[in-house]
């Protein structure tokens, strides 16, 4: 594994050490100047991202996940329109999970999720995702205490599996303050162009937002590993975020550093007519 540059170093949650989203300053700038250059710089890791996502589909042996949490308006949305404006949408999923309902209901709350994971070649994207079925079900006391209490080490496990059988998993906490929430929101009520995107259930989530944050704090530092640690992005500047993200995908590609399929031999020199 390619040593993490201290920029990124230091979102990443130490896996045996809390999280201390108390500690974490949502307007970070992680050491950008401004966003001329964050968007300067951005446009190099979009590119090598799309370089790199085109040799991991050609490879077709492993997969990248990128999961993506967050309080409501954390800009997951966001992220994934901006960071991956340059990949081959051939070889990229986005899945977004929602209340369970159907066939899901019927089954294990893993189950859906595995289904959905990236296959072989693929770069898989989760807008929300399993962590749902610990902090949602918990502040909003869906499944009784001892059941939600087991499933961190479900999920410590699960990653494992994954991530033995090849898939990089690259977790995501999008960390935006309260204020921000407060804006994000009433900018969607405002524009009828995002209003859409209002649910009142957004306005019930944010009175509850200690407890979210509490609910956070715990999984985050639970299910912080080894195989699959977390990263809490500062996202109140949605630059910085962007460029955060994009970078912390090109790291973890680097390292898996996918190779292209040997080409035919003696093929070379042919001249096309």
């Amino acid at each position: 594994m390619i040593p993490l540059p201290p920029n990124l170093r230091v979102l990443q949650v130490t896996p045996g050490s809390p999280a201390r989203l108390d500690r974490r300053d949502p307007t970070d700038r992680c050491g950008l100047a401004d966003k001329a250059a964050a968007r300067e710089e951005q446009q190099h890791f979009t590119r090598e991202l799309a370089l790199l996502q085109n040799r991991l589909r050609a490879e077709d042996g492993r997969s990248l996940l990128l999961v993506l949490q967050g309080m409501d308006a954390s800009g997951k949305d966001g992220t994934i329109r901006n960071v991956f404006t340059g990949v081959n949408p051939q070889g990229c999923r986005v899945v977004s999970f929602k209340a369970p309902a159907g066939m899901e209901a019927e089954h294990d709350y893993l189950w859906r999720v595995h289904r959905a994971c990236p296959r072989r070649g693929e770069l898989g994207i989760f807008n929300r995702s399993h962590y749902e079925d610990v902090v949602a079900v918990r502040v909003r006391k869906l499944v009784p205490e001892h059941r939600w209490r087991r499933r961190p080490g479900h999920l410590r496990d699960f990653e494992r599996l994954l991530t033995d059988e090849g898939t990089t998993i690259v977790k995501v906490f999008l960390h935006i303050s309260h204020e921000e929430q407060r804006h994000r929101l009433q900018s969607r009520l405002d524009n009828p162009e995002k209003r859409w995107k209002f649910r009142r259930e957004d306005l019930d989530d944010r009175v509850h937002w200690d407890d979210y944050h509490a609910a956070y704090e715990e999984i985050l530092t639970e299910t912080s590993t080894e195989w699959a640690p977390w990263y809490v992005v500062p996202a109140d500047r949605k630059w910085v975020r962007n460029l955060v993200v994009s970078e912390l995908l090109v790291h973890h590609l680097r390292a898996m550093a996918p190779e292209l399929p040997t080409a035919e031999a003696d093929v070379e020199h042919l001249v096309v007519t």
